[in-house]
């Protein structure tokens, strides 16, 4: 078993994420026009057949094109496998080709003022990319001493960003230095690099930029005071 297996089964042990998050249940949510007004999405994905068996609205570009797409379900978080908004009314869930992505998530990420540990995926393997917040460390299944050293990591101070010296927000941390989410020394000492929130925006949609293919079945944005993104 390779250390990223390792990482899926012992760090988040009881997770249990859903194929798919196109969630049953009815909540009030914002208009899809009025939550992606930039976006243009597919009439085939958004008629009565859709809905029925609940396919999130695609963005056009998926029409042609599949070897990059991503399930964004912008404000809510799973825990355990169950659905959890983060804010309500609640965007819709869509599907979104790697351009529409980044284009909702570089506005979303550098516009949040919350302290954030972000962990570079691999961009070979991994199938989700997600924020938890701090305070839900243990309920979205991290291991007691990994939930620990990313706090201690968001309690730090931040210094200033490696870009541009204003005060830094996020801390990324490469594959280079911590690989996996089993590495908890590596957690609690690796330098990182500190950045802005535009700067931490703009390191985290370049990353995804260099992933030729991907199919990501999750990804949503950050929310309260702190939290990190992780990957499996």
């Amino acid at each position: 078993m390779d250390g990223k297996e390792r990482s899926r089964d012992s760090v988040l042990p009881d997770v249990q994420w859903p194929a798919t998050c196109y969630h049953s249940f009815i909540v009030a949510r914002v208009k899809l026009e009025e939550a992606y007004p930039k976006i243009a999405f597919r009439w085939r994905s958004r008629n009565w057949w859709a809905r029925l068996t609940r396919v999130p609205p695609e963005c056009e570009h998926l029409e042609h094109g599949v070897e990059w797409m991503a399930t964004y379900a912008p404000d809510t978080l799973y825990l355990r496998g169950k659905a959890s908004l983060r804010r309500r009314p609640a965007r819709p869930e869509v599907s979104l080709c790697r351009a529409c992505l980044l284009s909702e998530l570089e506005t979303e990420l550098s516009g949040y003022r919350g302290r954030v540990v972000a962990f570079e995926p691999d961009g070979a393997v991994f199938t989700q990319y997600f924020f938890v917040g701090v305070e839900e460390f243990i309920a979205a299944g991290l291991l007691p001493d990994v939930a620990a050293a990313i706090s201690r990591r968001l309690d730090q101070p931040a210094g200033d960003c490696d870009v541009c010296d204003a005060p830094a927000s996020w801390l990324w941390l490469s594959r280079e230095q911590v690989e996996s989410l089993d590495e908890v020394p590596r957690i609690a000492m690796a330098r990182g690099e500190p950045l802005c929130a535009r700067h931490g925006a703009q390191k985290f949609c370049a990353t995804l930029t260099n992933v030729s293919e991907a199919n990501l079945f999750y990804m949503n944005s950050p929310y309260g005071e702190s939290g990190a993104y992780l990957w499996i």
